[in-house]
C-alpha cells in the first residue's frame, strides 16, 4: 500500500534585494557575496522538489513495467522544468515581478500541469504533491486573474480525486497549495514595493542632484557675475588712464587687484567647500529665502566696498539677521545695507526683534571681536537692526 507524504507549503526564499537591484535601470551589485548568495534562492527552492521523491519510489517499484518508467520519466522532467523557472528568476530578477509574456506563462503552467496529470494517473496518490508545486509556478508567472482560478481548480481537483479514489491526506496536499500560493504572493507584494521605494529614492536623488547643480550655478554666477563686470570695468578705466592721470591709474589697478583676489577667493570657498560661507552667495540666498517668507528684500547689488578681512564676518551678519528676521521679526520688507566699515540688517517688523538672543547671535558676537568688531541690536519705527560696525 502506498504511504502518502504531505508536502507542506514551500518556504520559498526571498532574492535578495542587491540581486533585485541588478535589473536595467538599478545600480549595479559588485559583491562577490552578493553573487554567490543569490545562488542560494535556486538551490533551497530545488530542496523543496524532496517531497516529489516518494512518487518517484512509487514509479522504482513499478520499474519492470511501462508505467512506472513512464511514472519516473515524467516525475524527473517535472522537477526539470519547475527548477529551470527558479535559475531564470534568478538571472533576470524582475521576473518574480512582471510575468512573461503571456503565452510563454502559459505553455509553461500548462507543461507542468500535464506532467502532473500524468504522475498522478501513473503514480498514485504521493504524486498529488505536484498541485503545489504547479500553484507555485502559476502565481510565479501568470497574472493573478488567470492565476487565481487555476489555484481554485487545483485545489478543487486534489480533494475531489482523493475523496473518489479513497486517498488519505489529500485534504492536506490542498492546504498546501493554498499556502504556498500565499507565500509566493506575499513575496513578490513585498518585492514590488521595495523597488518602488528605491525607483522613488532615486527620482528624489536626481532631482536634489539637479536643484543642487542649478542652485550651484545660480550662485556662482551671483558670486562672479558683478565682480567680473566691476573688474572688467576698472582694467578699461586703468588703461585710459595710463597716460592720462598716473597715479589715479595706479590706485584703480591697486583696487582691481583687491576685488580679483576676493572674487578668487569666494570662488574657491564655493566650489572647495560649497557649504562655507561667502558674502555674494549670502545675498543671493537672503533674496530667495525672503521672498519666499513673503518679505520684499532690499539687497546691494555689490559687495566691491567691503574689505577682505570683514567679507567672511559681513556674510555671517546677513545670514543671521536674515535668518532672524524670516522667523521672528513678522516683518513685510527687510533691508540690507553694506559699507566698508559696516553691515546693516533691518526690517520692519513687530515681532521680538530682528536677533533675539540666542547661540547664532552668541557666535556672531565671538566673530566680531575676533576682528576688533562689535555687534549691536537696536529698535526702529517700526521694526529693528542688527548691526555689525568695524
Amino acid at each position: 500500500m502506498n504511504t502518502v507524504t504531505e508536502p507542506p507549503s514551500p518556504t520559498l526564499v526571498e532574492p535578495p534585494a542587491e540581486q533585485l537591484l541588478r535589473e536595467p535601470g538599478c545600480p549595479p551589485v559588485d559583491s562577490d557575496w552578493a553573487r554567490r548568495r543569490s545562488l542560494l534562492g535556486p538551490w533551497i527552492a530545488s530542496l523543496w522538489l524532496a517531497f516529489l521523491v516518494p512518487a518517484l519510489v512509487d514509479g522504482w517499484r513499478l520499474r519492470h513495467e511501462a508505467q512506472g518508467i513512464v511514472g519516473m520519466a515524467a516525475t524527473v522532467a517535472f522537477m526539470v522544468l519547475y527548477i529551470l523557472n527558479w535559475f531564470g528568476a534568478r538571472r533576470s530578477r524582475m521576473r518574480l515581478l512582471t510575468q512573461p509574456p503571456l503565452r510563454y506563462a502559459l505553455a509553461y503552467v500548462a507543461a507542468l500541469l500535464a506532467l502532473g496529470v500524468l504522475m498522478v494517473a501513473l503514480l498514485g496518490p504521493n504524486a498529488t504533491s505536484v498541485a503545489v508545486f504547479i500553484a507555485v509556478a502559476a502565481i510565479m508567472t501568470l497574472p493573478l486573474k488567470v492565476a487565481v482560478p487555476l489555484e481554485i481548480v487545483l485545489v478543487v481537483a486534489t480533494i475531489v480525486v482523493g475523496h473518489e479514489r479513497g486517498w488519505p491526506g489529500q485534504v492536506g496536499v490542498a492546504f498546501g497549495t493554498v499556502l504556498g500560493s500565499l507565500a509566493v504572493f506575499g513575496m513578490r507584494t513585498v518585492m514590488a514595493r521595495n523597488l518602488q521605494l528605491w525607483r522613488a529614492h532615486e527620482e528624489n536623488t536626481l532631482l536634489a542632484v539637479d536643484n543642487e547643480r542649478n542652485r550651484f550655478a545660480r550662485d556662482l554666477h551671483d558670486i562672479l557675475g558683478h565682480s567680473l563686470t566691476v573688474i572688467t570695468v576698472k582694467a578699461e578705466l586703468a588703461q585710459r588712464l595710463v597716460e592720462a592721470d598716473p597715479e589715479r591709474a595706479k590706485a584703480e589697478i591697486a583696487d582691481l587687484e583687491r576685488l580679483s583676489r576676493d572674487a578668487l577667493a569666494d570662488v574657491r570657498r564655493a566650489v572647495e567647500g560649497y557649504r562655507e560661507l561667502t558674502l555674494p552667495g549670502e545675498l543671493a540666498r537672503a533674496r530667495v529665502a525672503l521672498r519666499a517668507a513673503e518679505i520684499e528684500p532690499a539687497l546691494p547689488q555689490s559687495t566691491d566696498v567691503v574689505p577682505t578681512e570683514l567679507r567672511e564676518l559681513f556674510a555671517w551678519t546677513v545670514r543671521e539677521g536674515v535668518t532672524n528676521v524670516i522667523r521672528h521679526s513678522g516683518a513685510s520688507h527687510c533691508e540690507i545695507v553694506l559699507t566698508g566699515s559696516g553691515a546693516v540688517v533691518r526690517d520692519d517688523g513687530t515681532g521680538p526683534g530682528a536677533c533675539p538672543e540666542g547661540s547664532g547671535l552668541t557666535g556672531l558676537r565671538e566673530r566680531a571681536a575676533a576682528v576688533g568688531a562689535r555687534v549691536t541690536i537696536r529698535p526702529l519705527e517700526p521694526g529693528f537692526a542688527l548691526e555689525v560696525l568695524a
